[in-house]
């Protein structure tokens, strides 16, 4: 079987998103180009030192840790789906280790911060839609994606909650909090969004682009005097720690964020300690550092 059969299951029988296709495209399309030049023959064909010989060959090339990683996820998902299919009789990829990526920590905003930027005016022109969108960002964790997608059927205001798609169209409903749920029936009055509509039109009627969304937050930060860099997922990466902050729920916050796998929450956890190393550096008699 080809790639091209492989990416036709992602898209179909998974329901990948496209930017996640052709992440898997040119990863998957590195090996074939690779393949051709160094190991002529079928990709079915290829052993473990052919993967690794791949993974060094790209590490010359320049490729970061975090890069590698995901050529190898890629390589290890497409010889799983062949071993699955009985075109191989063993994952090549499945014990080939790429370099660890220094893990980075997110940027937050802190409560103050958020709280700035989510209350922007709304007597602004397109003030009661920023409004909104800024409010159901920060108090639902949305991904940019799901929050472009919303229509109005999708949120219940009254029992505040929204229903989501999110990744791999896995459906997940998370509260929606009273300050969103102002800022939308406000926002519902005046744009008079019918259940089918999008909640945040753009061009035409259709649902607003990322893009736009990206622009918009970038714009709306600025005005409201924040320096940071501003971007959709700083505010989901600030939903996350402010509820592990408060709950210190991991398995909650993974739910309400939607990962798969609670790894990928943890992160927030380094976030919530260095915030308690800051208090305990500065409270504690013992912990202050010495000068000089």
């Amino acid at each position: 079987m080809s790639i091209d059969a492989f990416l036709e299951h992602l898209q179909v029988e998974r329901r990948m998103s496209a930017h996640t296709l052709d992440a898997y495209r040119r990863d998957l399309g590195g090996l074939r180009d690779w393949a051709d030049r160094h190991a002529p023959g079928d990709l079915a064909a290829l052993q473990a030192a052919d993967i690794r010989a791949f993974i060094a060959a790209e590490h010359r090339r320049g490729l970061s840790p975090k890069s590698l990683q995901r050529r190898l996820s890629a390589c290890r998902s497409f010889y799983q789906w062949l071993l699955k299919h009985g075109d191989i009789a063993a994952n090549p990829a499945a014990g080939v280790r790429g370099p660890k990526a220094p893990r980075k920590l997110p940027q937050v905003l802190d409560v103050d911060e958020a709280t700035q930027l989510v209350e922007v005016p709304t007597d602004a022109p397109l003030g009661l839609r920023d409004r909104a969108l800024l409010e159901l960002f920060y108090s639902s964790g949305l991904r940019l994606s799901e929050l472009c997608a919303l229509r109005w059927h999708d949120l219940d205001l009254a029992g505040g909650l929204v229903t989501v798609l999110g990744k791999g169209g896995k459906q997940r409903i998370v509260p929606v909090g009273s300050h969103a749920r102002a800022a939308l029936e406000a926002w519902r009055a005046e744009s008079g969004g019918t259940r089918e509509a999008p909640v945040f039109p753009g061009r035409g009627g259709k649902p607003i682009t990322a893009r736009a969304v990206q622009l918009r937050l970038r714009l709306l930060a600025q005005r409201q005097g924040l320096f940071k860099r501003v971007h959709p997922h700083l505010l989901r990466h600030s939903f996350a720690s402010h509820v592990l902050e408060s709950s210190g729920d991991l398995r909650g916050v993974q739910e309400l964020l939607g990962h798969a796998d609670i790894a990928t929450t943890q992160i927030y956890t380094h976030l919530d300690f260095q915030h308690l190393a800051k208090v305990y550096d500065a409270a504690h008699p013992r912990a202050r550092r010495r000068k000089g």
